[in-house]
């Protein structure tokens, strides 16, 4: 069953009707609208319309829903947002939901849904979010409804459809033959999408094409330019735009390889055209109407493979005021001119008759019709009285050949439907040799399409014959030898714009990792960048999708462990029944365990608890903050998520910014973003460490010390009246780490979204190459990529476990490592297109910056604050007075004959055998000033710290010396 919507018809001045009609030949639902909103009712008829029952409903039905496979089931939706329900064709309802969005409700998915009175619905929650719920139409109350994810989704995003179900905001094309092709749209880009394909299962994507043009449609809804043409499979039309202008590509192997549309020879009179490739193509538009009752600006058909028919023009672009009207019958070919304007198209007998019928404003009579894919035009008067066409409608199946004009003959006059049959056209059904075939070549005249040569019938031009029923268009299928051209870039990996079209691994993209289902003992291969697309019937020939590589699958520990509770309700009320959620990003499942403690005294252990699915339900009985904690172990490590519940009741989402690493005792600024960003009187919850008592601010930020190092978790909770969201990080903290600031090739900068998830893929990046190259240990080094414009980094150099505390971090042979792999320019990664980014040192000639906590630390020891410690003023006096320590130096050495005692000084200074240097002590005033003042120095320097630059051991021996022998 499915609801068609027809043109009101009012038969009073208060009541008007749209039909809402199923797929039962027999039962008709006609709502009626009247002006008192509290006389609202139904008609039904069981009896093809021959009579109705009237029947009284007490809300204002927007919508009805028939229940795909049951006839009497409906639903409705309301203008107020609430959903019904009826079993008996809409004699009786019952309300199931409130807050339900309009347009997001979904009767069971047949071989899909276990039940047929399942609803799925996308509806807001008490916290101003929204959901993905399911529930039966026998028993929907609020304790019934199941959320189907761990979180909230997008508004307005629910889509169900086939096997698969969307929850983001993104545009589907098309779900069949097991894949999904869907338009996203990305920080970047305003008026065009990008175009996705996915793996079987609807879970990976592969981007196949960009930029393809969009339009914002009324009620903020969105009309992406790609059209699926019906009749053969992996045939899509898209509208690309690049540099503001629009042009049209056609595929022939679901978006592998893209193509312009080659212009025609001739034009509707047979005069040559002047359009010649690759300066000039043929470009259409790719509209859906807005009347659902005519056809948009191009037309295909199931039935009727081949034939395309659409408005457009010829030149370097397409151009919106010209719609003239092109046609191919060979799938997109050769096209051929057939109008000078726009026109609606009806297609009859399996496209063996096209109608034709002007797109105007004006009252029209007469209406064109072909019987040779558009070669020749037959123009023919089906009314006496012009009238302004609303819409052209055929009868069911494929095979007729009657049609419906309707229309009104004045803006206040009732309908007018004129009935059009062409039956009476052809004298007889066609036989087998009323008929040819033709093959499928894409623009190169390659035959092997999607791994097969296929040829279909079509009807000789000389045939004047009905194909009728039992005709069928496919003719043979061949399967073709492999090769490249039925190959794709597999999922994380891109096709390189540069080096002959090969696939790449994306940056963030590991080719040699396991898969999630990969457990020990198993094996897995590699991937090779290649698969072979989907529906592809290719065999033997070429496998580019063939591993040479064999890995065993290792076990891995726990990663990413996060609990939750169905519907992200933190905030709830005492009695309430609670589902949490245990879910595992990596790591083997099959042997790990996990230990559940919810808090209250309820603790439990569960086995393969992320893979059986199997429920932790819980009611907690008093107020309170409540922490559950679960930790997940096997053999090869182990992984820990806690969150906080607050049993007492609307924010969407918190986002925690702040470093991963930060020094003991040190001042660290924890921050929280919050969505929407406009929202007010919250209270934000500060959970540091195993606290159990947070601390309590109206202000998104807090300054706070870590005395203890280790890992500490930090939670921040943002709540607004009943509604509560939270976000969780890990802050490393030690003693002593050093900081080398990076910088990146402002090529980066035009991919910066400035996005949390963005800067911490791509510090991961740097890590990973860093850790390749140098060989330093993985939990040594931590990339943070700072917010905004340019792009910036901060490289933390750990300390390694088993390194004592106290050694001297300048002596670090890791750090000579690091610096050579920036210097030589070996740090780089691939991002989009080819386009390659180089990290380099901030500033190539600054020393490195340290944080030392210790002290009992020398000088030696620690160096100069760096990004953890900050520079500081210090630092630059003791730079300034070892300057001025050195000139000091020198004129003593320079001018020691000039001055009183200085034979002495000297030789104190170097040895104090040489007795021929007697002079008398008697020092004057200036000496003792210079001496007095270089102990001055030395005491101090003893107690500051220095940089890199005034370390040297042997200026320091110097000073040391000198002051000795004063005392």
């Amino acid at each position: 069953m499915n609801t068609v919507p027809l043109p009101f018809h009012c038969f009073t001045s208060d009541l008007c009707f749209p039909f809402l009609l199923s797929l039962s030949l027999f039962q008709v639902v006609l709502v009626g609208s009247s002006i008192n909103e509290r006389d609202q009712m139904l008609f039904i008829s069981t009896d093809e319309g021959s009579s109705f029952q009237r029947q009284s409903i007490s809300f204002t039905p927007d919508t009805v829903i028939f229940h795909p496979k049951e006839e009497d089931k409906l639903l409705a939706y309301c203008k107020e947002g609430g959903l019904f329900a009826s079993t008996d064709l809409g004699r009786k309802w019952t309300l199931l939901q409130e807050r339900v969005t309009k347009d997001r409700v979904y009767w069971s998915v047949s071989g899909v849904d276990v039940d047929p009175d399942l609803v799925h619905m996308e509806m807001q929650d008490t916290s101003g979010g929204y959901l993905y719920v399911t529930c039966l139409i026998q028993n929907c109350s609020d304790k019934m409804v199941t959320a189907q994810f761990l979180g909230k989704i997008d508004h307005n995003s629910l889509l169900v459809q086939d096997d698969y179900i969307f929850v983001k905001d993104v545009q589907i094309v098309s779900t069949d033959e097991d894949q999904v092709f869907l338009a996203l749209q990305e920080w970047y880009q305003s008026d065009t999408y990008n175009l996705y394909q996915s793996d079987p299962q609807g879970v990976y994507y592969s981007m196949v094409l960009e930029n393809v043009r969009s339009t914002k449609q009324p009620e903020e809804s969105v009309l992406i330019d790609i059209l699926e043409v019906r009749g053969i499979k992996g045939v899509f039309l898209a509208n690309q735009k690049m540099d503001g202008r629009v042009t049209t590509l056609i595929t022939y192997n679901k978006g592998r390889d893209w193509e312009p549309l080659a212009p025609p020879a001739i034009d509707m009179n047979g005069k040559p055209i002047t359009c010649k490739a690759p300066e000039c193509h043929l470009h259409l538009h790719l509209r859906w109407a807005d009347n659902p009752y005519v056809s948009g600006t191009v037309h295909t058909k199931d039935s009727a493979p081949g034939l395309i028919m659409g408005a457009g023009n010829l030149g370097s672009k397409l151009v919106e005021y010209k719609e003239e009207m092109y046609i191919t019958s060979d799938c997109g070919k050769t096209w051929r001119q057939v109008f000078e304007e726009e026109h609606h198209i009806l297609y009859l007998d399996h496209g063996g008759v096209i109608v034709a019928i002007k797109d105007t404003s004006i009252p029209l009579k007469i209406l064109k019709f072909s019987i040779d894919e558009g070669r020749m035009w037959t123009v023919h008067n089906f009314t006496s009285t012009s009238v302004f066409v609303d819409g052209l409608l055929s009868e069911p199946g494929d095979e007729t050949l009657v049609m419906t004009v309707f229309g009104h003959i004045s803006y206040r006059s009732d309908w007018e439907l004129v009935k059009v049959d062409f039956r009476q056209s052809f004298p007889r059904q066609c036989t087998e040799s009323d008929y040819d075939s033709w093959q499928l070549t894409d623009l190169q005249g390659e035959k092997c399409i999607m791994g097969q040569e296929r040829s279909f019938r079509k009807r000789k031009e000389t045939a004047f014959c009905i194909k009728g029923k039992s005709y069928t268009s496919a003719l043979t299928n061949k399967p073709c030898q492999c090769t490249e051209r039925d190959f794709n870039c597999d999922y994380g990996f891109e096709r390189s714009h540069m080096e002959g079209k090969r696939c790449f691994a994306s940056f963030w993209h590991n080719p040699d990792s396991p898969p999630e289902d990969c457990h020990l003992g198993q094996t897995y291969e590699s991937s090779t960048g290649y698969r072979k697309v989907i529906s592809n019937m290719c065999e033997g020939g070429l496998n580019k999708q063939q591993s040479t590589k064999q890995h065993k699958c290792p076990l891995l520990p726990p990663q990413g462990l996060r609990v939750g509770i169905k519907g992200q309700m933190l905030a709830v009320a005492p009695g309430d029944d609670i589902t949490f959620i245990v879910h595992q990003e990596q790591g083997d499942t099959s042997s790990t365990k996990y230990q559940v403690d919810l808090g209250d005294g309820v603790r439990a252990i569960y086995q393969n608890l992320t893979v059986t699915d199997e429920p932790i339900q819980h009611r907690y009985k008093n107020p309170g903050v409540y922490k559950v904690t679960v930790k997940a172990e096997n053999m090869a490590g182990h992984d820990e998520a806690s969150m906080y519940i607050q049993v007492t009741a609307p924010l969407q989402e918190v986002h925690l910014e702040v470093v991963p690493i930060a020094g003991r005792s040190q001042e660290v600024n924890l921050t929280a973003v919050i969505l929407p960003s406009e929202a007010n009187l919250t209270v934000f919850y500060w959970w540091i460490g195993d606290n159990m008592r947070p601390t309590l601010t109206l202000q998104n930020s807090l300054l706070t010390r870590f005395p203890e190092t280790g890992e500490v978790s930090v939670t921040v909770q943002a709540s607004n009246g009943r509604s509560m969201v939270q976000d969780t990080r890990t802050v490393r903290v030690y003693d002593n780490f050093q900081v080398i600031p990076l910088s990146f090739s402002r090529n980066l900068d035009q991919f910066n979204p400035n996005i949390p998830e963005w800067r911490e893929d791509i510090g991961q990046v740097v890590t990973k190459i860093l850790i390749k190259i140098t060989g330093v240990p993985q939990e040594s080094l931590v990339t943070v990529v700072k917010p905004g414009l340019p792009t910036t980094a901060d490289l933390y150099a750990l300390p390694p476990d088993n390194k004592p505390a106290k050694r001297s971090m300048l002596v670090d042979k890791r750090i000579p490592a690091i610096m050579q792999a920036f210097n030589d320019n070996n740090v780089s990664f691939v991002v989009r297109g080819g386009l390659q980014v180089l990290v380099m040192l901030a500033d190539p000639n600054a020393g490195l910056g340290l944080f030392a906590n210790d002290p009992t630390a020398t000088a030696a020891e620690i160096g100069y604050h760096g990004a953890a410690g900050g520079l500081g003023v210090w630092a630059l006096v003791v730079i300034f007075l070892i300057s001025i320590i050195a000139t000091g130096s020198f004129i003593l050495y320079k001018f020691k004959r000039k001055l009183p005692g200085s034979r002495n000084v000297y030789a104190q200074m170097h040895n104090e055998k040489e007795q021929e240097m007697t002079s008398p002590v008697n020092h004057s005033e200036d000496t003792q000033h210079i001496i007095q003042g270089e102990e001055f120095i030395d005491d101090d320097l003893d107690s500051q710290t220095l940089g890199n630059a005034g370390g040297s051991p042997a200026f320091r021996s110097l000073i040391r010396t000198t002051t000795n022998h004063c005392y």
